[in-house]
């Protein structure tokens, strides 16, 4: 059985879809915090049951008979965020699972400027201590991460943030495509793959010009110190945590450490990987 944690979320629901289209229901398995949000997998024959990284004897229970068990990466950083992840191994090589998958992303490393991914280098270490097979899926960053700090100059027509470099956005959908195509070829990938990744690297600039082109609007870039910006953030009540994670963002994208585009994506869901303007179309349409 193969066991999806985090499945009503964005990935990992994206993903338990790709996964129904593949093996029949009753091979998979969700582990999710509210079982109530996946009464409809539960109809469809999915096993439902509940599971939090915060409650270790939990997910025992929610991952019992598991042939695998897809780990999606919570959304939170720092020690608590290990520490979410360290229980859900631990509690996953305790349940017998012969395989073990997370979601990583392109830029994990001890090294990195953005905390998430030094968060996701210490997590592949606690898999690789297991002596299981393993994946980590290097994740191209989120498209809808993108599309979050533009939404303030899809309304002003100016995009302003700071100084930023060319990052690979790459699109959930493909992403949970090539996941369920990992899950179900045992042998694809052992330890981190290569950068999963959208078809090209793209600073604010370039989406700015992207932005005009799809509204026929005009749109500028604005570069704001990051000073600037982080008082700007504090300033409208964000948490200081919040903004230093975000503020490591641009620093890393600056640092080249998002900008890397690798096929293997197009391999794996065996097409192109869709381009952030089909997302922008697609989201700003909605």
């Amino acid at each position: 059985m193969i066991i999806v944690t985090g499945a009503t979320g964005k990935l990992g629901r994206r993903t338990v879809e790709r996964l129904l289209e593949r093996l029949p229901a009753d091979r998979l398995g969700v582990s999710v915090r509210d079982p109530r949000k996946a009464q409809d997998l539960a109809d469809r024959g999915v096993r439902v049951r509940q599971g939090s990284f915060d409650d270790p004897a939990s997910l025992a229970h929610a991952f019992e008979g598991a042939d695998q068990v897809l780990l999606v990466s919570l959304d939170r950083t720092g020690e608590g965020c290990v520490a979410g992840h360290r229980a859900a191994i631990d509690a996953a090589v305790k349940a017998g699972a012969g395989r073990l998958l997370y979601t990583s992303q392109m830029g994990a490393s001890h090294e990195s400027r953005f905390e998430a991914c030094r968060d996701h280098a210490r997590t592949e270490d606690l898999l690789d201590a297991t002596g299981l097979p393993w994946t980590a899926l290097r994740n191209g960053f989120y498209a809808a991460s993108a599309l979050l700090f533009m939404e303030s100059g899809r309304h002003t027509g100016d995009i302003a943030l700071p100084a930023d470099g060319p990052v690979t956005w790459t699109g959930h959908d493909d992403l949970a495509e090539a996941a369920a195509a990992i899950l179900t070829d045992e042998g694809s990938f052992e330890g981190p793959t290569p950068p999963l990744t959208g078809p090209r690297a793209l600073d604010f600039d370039a989406l700015a010009a992207t932005a005009a082109e799809v509204t026929g609007r005009p749109f500028t870039r604005t570069t704001v110190p990051d000073d600037a910006f982080r008082e700007q953030a504090l300033a409208h009540g964000a948490p200081a945590p919040m903004v230093d994670l975000m503020m490591s963002i641009f620093e890393a994208a600056r640092n080249g450490e998002f900008s890397a585009v690798d096929p293997t994506l197009a391999t794996l869901i065996g097409r192109e990987p869709t381009a952030f303007r089909t997302v922008l179309e697609q989201s700003w349409a909605e």
